[in-house]
């Protein structure tokens, strides 16, 4: 394309007057990371309409690698309408970023300081990454060469050495072949939906090496959106001169027309008898008359499905937020919605409407024979309820499985583990019965499972069991697919016979089957894994089974199942496999054993659901009372936390709005010194302390009228009128509290320091206050208001033992007429209050019990502890602080 302003439209003409050209290769520097002329390139063809009629257009860019393709907002798409029209019909094949783009690599190397450097990783060209990968592999290829050649290395040697490799390069994985082949990465294929400013992967590619190892497109469960037409299906047409995707010379028609009608003939004559065939087998999917008869089924028949997201049933939010969020789509069969998954990621698929189990196989399969389809069609045929049907064989995007019916509860290996189930020993039998006539099913037809495990017995809805993975190893056979060796614990159901011959172990015997069958018997009898009993590593075990004697097998407990059923358990795994009996006979010992009785699960269930209706209403009722107690004890501390109707309201999500109240009586009391006893004692006496004289002030308040609002270290505050309006007895409930606690701080004595005697000081003032709550963290009922400063001035300008009150508090007691004794201190000075007169409450009329004695009214005496009063042990520490602080 030539570089002035009209060379993108010449070119693309030139494409257009070519009638076999529908993909256009751009070799350039993408747009995406600022190439100007594929911009130029792409929105011309936009104008030329292009786009959409089916052209497509590839951006060849390995550098694209440099930016993280996963989840990625490109800015030009986002700011540029034609550019993102024009970009819906491009296809970018780009190397796969792996876990880290370039620059997150260059800054991860820089923080490491394996890169010395104060560029900043943007300001760094891409191409650093393919130079230090090719220096890289040329020093790992010369030390290689001179390993093997041990001489030095020159460019002869080092061109005949180097051979296969793998190495994690400056931010991608690299490998090359064993023959020598050129340096190969893996690549991706990324699509855009032509809205929003995200590309999305559809498909790998990884190299395809002689070694078989690697290779092939994968499938990464979107599919490719073409803004026009979708391509032919035959690609042949697409590169070749001699076939043209449309237009054709008449005369080739004609010639055409008569080969392809011969060949139809033939093709219309093998189909009638692949048709009788198919007929004979008589398969049919849903139990009808029309099911599929196809064998070998691909990713146009299966949709993979995420079983996490499809378990739970997705509304049109959740829905939307997935398609948003996970930007894969969303789709709904037979009432159930789930999201697409892949074949690598899932086992669960959609197939014809319904959900499909696909037992993958180990890789290394390159196509299906015609030996394995035969196979397949003789087993498609086994056709009883207590087996699981095989629907087809899936090859595609290099996996190769099985595909079978699904059962929503899983193996019996993790219904005997799931604790949530109760399973008595009808249930269990019905189990076990339903396993001996699949077993005997298959064997009637000559089909040996040579697999048989608990975790290859599933069970649907109903609680059926059926066999499933039945010749799975003839599969095996004839794809000649070589298995990884199976680990000890994988071998507890195999018979000792095939521990001792591991090339008979995968053919299996029906004598074989019939082992398994016991150790499932006793994984059923004590609900747990094979030999759990046997406190021994699983390789001693598998050890001593291969070489006996003594004979090792797993134990059970006789009170755990009827004593004929442990009988005919031991049967099955005799050591010689002639001495074990068949199916047939198990079958008739089983039926001797129920007495002919039918073992339906439905009436164990019911019995089930009878003992846990009971149980439930019982654990309900239990549940109940404890959570009435639980609620009680929240209550209670709310309670201690709130006022009542504080807490009421918030419980039932009510705001509490602040509140006035005109008439309050406020109490502040604190220690006397508190300052020297917590110099005097430890951080836990003085915890105990505080705990002790609260508790007793708590036990006082409970009796008055009052609201303890908080304690703030020594300070101790409460409240009378508030959250409950007492009309004028606020003033006499406090009163009566605070003589009350007086007389309860005359007997207190410190548990650490008993003589030292315990002095604090009130505080009373009246007048009006606003409540409420503050604060969402542990919110708190708070007072505002001068009333509170004046109350809080009050207790601080008081004297030891004494109550000191306002004039606005004696005021309201001296209309009451209790008989309250009220002496006159005088003027005081109230800080930001002047000066004023107060007075002290001493008592009331009908007030018996002893006060304690205040001190002598000294001036200039701050009525602190004195030295004389501290305790000889603990006064040399108080004169060392006392020093310490001078």
């Amino acid at each position: 394309m030539e570089r002035d302003k009209d060379g993108p439209r010449r070119a693309l003409t030139s494409v257009k007057e070519t009638d076999r050209v529908r993909v256009v290769v751009m070799c350039m520097s993408s747009v995406l990371i600022g190439g100007q002329a594929q911009y130029q390139l792409l929105t011309t063809a936009h104008q030329m309409r292009m786009i959409d009629r089916g052209y497509i257009f590839i951006p060849y860019d390995t550098l694209l690698y440099s930016l993280p393709y996963k989840d990625v907002s490109y800015p030009i798409l986002a700011n540029d309408t034609k550019l993102r029209k024009a970009y819906d019909g491009v296809l970018t094949i780009t190397m796969d970023s792996g876990k880290m783009d370039f620059f997150e690599a260059f800054r991860d190397a820089k923080d490491k300081y394996e890169i010395r450097s104060s560029a900043e990783p943007e300001q760094v060209s891409p191409f650093f990454g393919t130079i230090y990968n090719m220096m890289y592999f040329t020093a790992m290829a010369v030390e290689q060469a001179r390993v093997n050649s041990g001489r030095w290395v020159t460019g002869e040697i080092l061109g005949s050495n180097q051979k296969e490799f793998e190495f994690q390069g400056f931010n991608q994985y690299l490998r090359a072949g064993e023959n020598g082949q050129g340096m190969e990465a893996r690549f991706v294929v990324l699509d855009y939906s032509g809205m929003g400013t995200t590309l999305y992967s559809t498909h790998v590619l990884e190299a395809m090496h002689n070694d078989g190892r690697t290779g092939g497109l994968k499938y990464l469960g979107r599919s490719i959106h073409f803004a026009g037409s979708t391509p032919y299906t035959d690609s042949s047409c697409w590169f070749s001169p001699y076939f043209a995707c449309s237009g054709m010379d008449p005369i080739i028609q004609v010639f055409l027309f008569l080969f392809f009608s011969a060949l139809a003939a033939g093709a219309a004559l093998n189909m009638f008898l692949r048709f009788k065939r198919s007929r004979r087998v008589g398969f049919n999917f849903g139990g009808g008359s029309g099911g599929s008869s196809k064998v070998v089924l691909t990713l146009d028949d299966l949709v993979f499905i995420n079983t996490q997201i499809s378990k739970r049933r997705l509304n049109d939010e959740s829905i939307m937020k997935s398609n948003i969020d996970l930007k894969t789509p969303h789709h709904s069969v037979s009432g159930r919605s789930y999201m697409a998954s892949t074949p690598d990621s899932s086992n669960v698929a959609v197939y014809e409407g319904d959900w499909v189990w696909l037992k993958k196989c180990p890789c290394g399969v390159s196509s299906v024979n015609g030996a394995t389809e035969d196979i397949f069609i003789r087993l498609r045929d086994m056709r009883h309820e207590n087996l699981n049907l095989f629907l087809g064989l899936f090859f595609d995007s290099g996996i190769f499985g099985v595909v079978t019916e699904h059962c929503s509860r899983g193996s019996l290996e993790e219904l005997l583990l799931n604790e949530d189930v109760r399973l008595d020993w009808m249930f269990k039998s019905s189990l076990l019965m339903d396993l001996i006539r699949g077993m005997k099913y298959l064997h009637h037809r000559g089909i040996i499972h040579g697999r048989l495990k608990s975790r290859n017995c599933i069970v649907d809805g109903r609680f059926v069991l059926k066999v499933t993975d039945y010749g799975y190893n003839e599969i095996l056979l004839t794809q000649n697919i070589v298995t990884e060796e199976e680990q000890p614990e994988d071998l507890f159901w195999t018979a000792p016979e095939f521990l001792r011959n591991s090339t008979a172990r995968r053919r299996g015997s029906f004598c074989g089957d019939v082992y398994s069958f016991s150790i499932i018997v006793q994984e059923v009898i004590s609900r747990s894994p094979p030999f759990s009993m046997l406190d021994m590593p699983a390789k001693e075990i598998i050890s001593k089974i291969r070489e006996p004697p003594p004979l090792c097998r797993p134990t059970v407990c006789i009170d755990e199942a009827p004593l004929d059923v442990i009988q005919v358990m031991k049967q099955a795994w005799a050591e010689e496999p002639e001495k074990r009996p068949n199916f047939e006979d198990i079958f008739k010992q089983f039926k001797n054993i129920t007495k002919g009785k039918k073992t339906n699960i439905i009436d164990s269930m019911l019995r089930m659901l009878e003992q846990y209706s009971s149980n439930l209403e019982d654990l309900i009722r239990e549940r109940t009372e404890e959570l009435e107690v639980e609620r009680q004890k929240t209550d209670k501390l709310l309670a201690q936390m709130l006022p009542k109707s504080v807490a009421q309201a918030l419980k039932l999500g009510k705001p509490v709005k602040p509140e006035h109240f005109s008439e309050v009586t406020l109490y502040f009391s604190d220690i006397v010194g508190f300052t020297t006893i917590s110099a005097l004692s430890e951080p836990i006496e003085v915890v105990d302390l505080l705990n002790d004289l609260y508790t007793c002030f708590d036990a006082i308040i409970g009796l008055h009228d009052v609201y303890k609002v908080e304690t703030i270290g020594d300070a101790y505050m409460v409240a009378s009128g508030v959250p409950n309006r007492n009309g004028n007895r606020h003033a006499a409930e406090m009163a009566n509290m605070s003589l009350d606690i007086l007389h309860c701080i005359g007997t207190f004595k410190m548990r650490h320091m008993p003589d030292l005697k315990v002095r604090i000081r009130i505080g009373l003032h009246s007048g009006p206050v606003v409540a409420g709550v503050v604060g969402l963290t542990m919110p708190r009922y708070c007072l505002f208001g001068d009333t509170v400063n004046t109350a809080s001035r009050m207790e601080s300008t008081g004297l030891p033992y004494r109550i000191h009150v306002n004039q606005s508090t004696v005021d309201v007691l001296n209309s009451l007429k209790l008989g309250y004794k009220i002496s006159t201190r005088g003027l005081t000075e109230l800080k930001g209050k002047g000066i004023e007169n107060t007075y002290w409450l001493v008592g009331r009329e009908d007030f018996n019990k002893q006060l304690p004695i205040p001190p002598d009214l000294q001036g200039g005496s701050n009525h602190d502890t004195g030295l004389e009063e501290i305790p000889v042990d603990r006064r040399q520490k108080f004169l060392d602080r006392q020093k310490k602080m001078g």
